[in-house]
């Protein structure tokens, strides 16, 4: 039995089922359809306007090629060397002397000078002469070092106290006396050297006169030497011929 497309298109309610079925798939096919793309006919190779030539795809481009080169030869493995013997170590220089300069001393001021002078002064007078002599040469040295005033005048004192010589007096006052020429008229080094020049001025004088009292003294003594060697003279001659005259008396 053959059943038409009227028969199937009775509204039974079976039929509105179907047809809605049929609506929705028919929809659905729509749908498909208007998503496929549209054919291409294919264009007239003579009409230029309807055939275009697909668009050359860019050529990429390889890098080149590079040869390959072949692996070098590895290098001889290198000689031995020989050690070289150690240099001997240097010897050790002395470690360098460091010379220290003792600092200048201070100069003493002029009345330190006069107070060490005094105190050489008073020294001298208790010393016997072999220390005077001693004194005498290392105030020699050090006057020629340094031909101070100071030193000027503790050379004449040592000179006045040992008088080896009648010349130590003389050099005494000659010292003495450039004392008071070079020396300030205010400095007490000068008046000191001016009373010790004046007592030895003065003790020269007093040995003057003593020696001339002394040699008067020797002239008298001689003097009376002389008269009595003459009255012995005198007394022999007149004792001798007296005798002589009594001895020829009393031979008769």
């Amino acid at each position: 039995m053959s059943i038409s497309l009227i028969d199937v298109l009775r509204p039974t309610r079976d039929s509105r089922i179907v047809a809605r079925l049929v609506a929705f798939a028919f929809a659905a096919l729509l749908t498909g359809c208007a998503s496929l793309p549209a054919p291409v006919m294919p264009a007239d190779e003579n009409d230029p306007d309807t055939y275009a030539l697909p668009d050359p795809e860019p050529m990429i481009e390889s890098p080149p090629l590079e040869p390959v080169e072949p692996p070098l030869p590895s290098p001889p493995p290198p000689a031995p060397v020989a050690p070289t013997p150690a240099a001997p170590a240097p010897a050790s220089s002395p470690p360098p002397v460091v010379v220290v300069t003792p600092p200048t001393p201070p100069v003493p001021t002029e009345d330190q000078q006069m107070i060490a002078l005094l105190a050489d002064l008073q020294r001298f007078s208790t010393m016997q002469n072999d220390e005077l002599r001693r004194e005498l040469a290392q105030a020699t040295q050090t006057f020629g070092k340094q031909r101070s005033d100071v030193n000027r005048v503790r050379l004449a004192v040592l000179y006045t106290l040992v008088r080896g010589s009648p010349q130590d007096d003389q050099r005494a006052l000659q010292l003495f006396e450039n004392v008071a020429k070079s020396a300030p008229a205010s400095s007490p080094i000068r008046h000191l050297a001016a009373v010790l020049q004046a007592q030895v001025t003065e003790r020269q004088r007093a040995v003057r006169d003593e020696q001339q009292k002394a040699d008067a003294a020797i002239q008298k003594l001689e003097a009376l030497r002389a008269m009595e060697r003459s009255l012995l003279r005198d007394r022999v001659r007149s004792g001798g011929g007296g005798g002589a005259s009594g001895a020829g008396g009393s031979g008769h």
